[in-house]
């Protein structure tokens, strides 16, 4: 009975992420470590989609383990040091060059000019995601939390229209985690720190899948940029006197307008 629960999509992509991710930002959000509740859910939904194995180096498996680096290194970077803004540029170069060795072997087999194009997007689209997200939300929980909740809503659901169900659950699952950490921040009236340890995971790894799904599944190469700017929406003005929960409202209204945009460019590839 409870393998047949575990089958079902919404479980594996929404309900098992969610509670996961859920469980880590009450248990440790006294330590500022609640954003471990991004690679909780991914690698939640991870082991039900794809299981534990990261051989041989497919590009999914390089996703994983990548997705396993980011904490790690949001960790290093809000207890061992402050991130400034060489360091923002860096992590955004690092997380390119982790997207390009990704996908390196189905740029391969493409044609140049087909190639060039994805790979420049993949680039361009990653980069911009942990730029914005590290260089804007890493202390503003509230509008992180809700950029973080519409971006993986619009890449999971981008992957699914671009016919990669698997790549879809795993892009659901971030929106699970970005859920789960906004979730008590709008009940308690106040801002969790979620800082590097969150932003760095969600912005990689929410890059990552969307490549992916665009060089081996259908997601068009500029619905994947339309996606990088969700980000952006989210730091449009709120009213800052409003309660915390009308500021995740608002702040995820933005970034859904442009995941919404975004999986409305994959929608013709698709369907046409």
């Amino acid at each position: 009975m409870m393998q047949d629960l575990l089958a079902y999509p919404a479980v594996q992509a929404g309900v098992a992420p969610f509670v996961a991710a859920l469980v880590v930002v009450l248990l440790l959000q006294r330590a500022r470590l609640a954003g471990l509740a991004v690679p909780a859910a991914f690698f939640t939904t991870y082991a039900m989609v794809e299981g534990l194995s990261l051989t041989p180096l497919t590009v999914t498996h390089k996703l994983a383990l990548l997705a396993a680096l980011a904490p790690v290194a949001g960790v290093l970077a809000d207890f061992a040091f402050r991130p400034t803004r060489v360091g923002v540029v860096a992590l955004a170069l690092a997380a390119a060059a982790g997207a390009l060795w990704m996908v390196w072997p189905v740029l391969q087999q493409k044609a140049p000019s087909e190639a060039w194009l994805l790979g420049a997007s993949a680039l361009v689209s990653v980069a911009a995601l942990v730029a914005v997200f590290e260089g804007s939300l890493r202390g503003a929980a509230v509008r992180a939390g809700a950029a973080g909740l519409a971006l993986g809503l619009g890449v999971g659901a981008a992957a699914i229209i671009g016919a990669s169900a698997k790549y879809g659950s795993l892009g659901l699952s971030l929106g699970a985690a970005s859920g789960a950490f906004l979730l008590p921040q709008m009940i308690m009236g106040r801002g969790i720190p979620g800082g590097t340890t969150y932003t760095l995971p969600i912005a990689l790894t929410a890059g990552l899948v969307t490549a992916g799904a665009m060089v081996i599944a259908e997601v068009p190469w500029y619905a994947a940029l339309a996606l990088a700017l969700v980000p952006a929406a989210a730091c449009l003005p709120i009213p800052q006197r409003a309660p915390i929960w009308l500021q995740a409202v608002i702040a995820s209204l933005y970034g859904f307008a442009v995941a919404a945009a975004a999986c409305w460019l994959a929608w013709p590839q698709r369907f046409s």
